[in-house]
């Protein structure tokens, strides 16, 4: 406890949880998460402040299911030599895992692939909470978003207050699903498929199914228990639109407008305004154009040189040009052995040149 506390003090940013990973990584053992919070408390180590007094944080829970998710990204193992990375929300009442799936890269687009699918199975919520990392703050998920009345919240720069419960939950992911996935096993998965289902598999049967220290119940049966019925799920239409890509641009003088390389044509009405592009990141041959909120036609493509937005990597890579067999380093050794097996040499191809001259 002295050592933790001495932890604690060195880096007051640092959790319960991170202190007790780090406890069980040098002496091997560590007590649990909540026993070094009440020692914390009793020490006055919860946190600091405005002026290096102990701040005081109250512990919060939704009152019911899809009131507030909390989303995280979490390093996962290797799958054909690429590192994954595991996007998950929770549902703040519940526990409830209410969207998951790993991915080849901690980007939007693989955002998106976890996000998505959850809102049309789970229904949308009211807020969503966040930290500050590169996907989380895209304009994508500000524009997803603000189209399905979600409110997005980020968590402030060194006060991640809110966040335990994700927190919690990839720590339960290490100790029971991640830590089954030993060098043999991970090298019998030969997809990004069977590794999610592998996870959704133990989401559903494990985790979901046993009940919760701090809840007392399951964490779906806690969910399905306090969500509506039946529950409000958006339409195809709705997450088609909330799911699409936007950015601004000028039309030219001559009613062009640029997006990415391309050029395409809009109506000569529109030049020399500022419209809003819509387009599917992955798919730039259509786009719909918009002035003040309002479609004004599509942008006909008039030069095409990207298809692709550059954010929308594909999840496999493509398949590499088949070989032609010609090695051509091999061929240049082939021939330099041929001369010199024939008494040719650089040296001697110098002395006749100096003969010569």
């Amino acid at each position: 406890m002295d050592l933790a506390a001495a932890l604690k003090r060195e880096n007051p940013g640092r959790t319960a949880a991170q202190i007790q990973r780090i406890l069980r990584t040098t002496q091997g053992w560590s007590p649990t998460d909540r026993t070094l919070q009440r020692h914390f408390a009793g020490a006055g180590l919860t946190g600091t402040g405005e002026g290096g007094r102990p701040g005081v944080f109250g512990r919060f829970e939704a009152t019911r299911g899809n009131e507030l998710w909390t989303g995280d990204a979490l390093h996962g193992p290797k799958i054909g030599g690429r590192k994954t990375y595991l996007f998950a929300f929770v549902d703040d009442h519940s526990r409830a895992i209410v969207g998951h799936r790993f991915g080849f890269a901690e980007d939007t687009v693989r955002l998106a692939a976890a996000l998505r699918p959850s809102l049309a199975a789970r229904g949308v919520p009211e807020s969503v909470y966040v930290d500050n990392g590169t996907a989380f703050v895209d304009t994508w998920l500000l524009r997803a978003c603000a189209s399905l009345a979600i409110r997005l919240t980020h968590s402030k720069p060194g006060r991640p207050q809110g966040r335990g419960k994700i927190e919690r939950f990839f720590r339960t992911v290490r100790d029971q699903f991640l830590v089954e996935l030993d060098d043999k096993r991970v090298g019998q998965i030969e997809h990004l498929t069977e590794l999610n289902s592998l996870f959704t598999a133990w989401v559903e049967t494990v985790y979901h199914r046993t009940v919760h220290s701090e809840t007392g119940q399951a964490p779906i049966e806690r969910w399905l228990g306090s969500i509506p019925k039946p529950l409000p799920l958006p339409s195809t239409a709705d997450l088609r639109e909330a799911f699409l890509w936007s950015q601004m641009r000028t039309v030219t003088k001559t009613a062009t407008a640029s997006l990415h390389g391309n050029t395409y044509e809009v109506d000569p009405m529109m030049a020399g305004m500022k419209v809003e592009l819509i387009f599917d990141p992955f798919d730039l041959t259509d786009i719909e154009v918009r002035a003040a909120g309002k479609p004004v036609g599509k942008a006909i493509p008039h030069r095409i040189g990207r298809h692709a937005h550059p954010k929308a990597t594909p999840e496999t890579p493509a398949e590499p040009a088949p070989p032609t067999g010609i090695d051509y380093l091999k061929i240049l050794e082939g021939g330099h052995t041929a001369r010199t097996a024939k008494g040719i040499s650089c040296s001697s191809l110098m002395d006749d040149s100096r003969g010569q001259g």
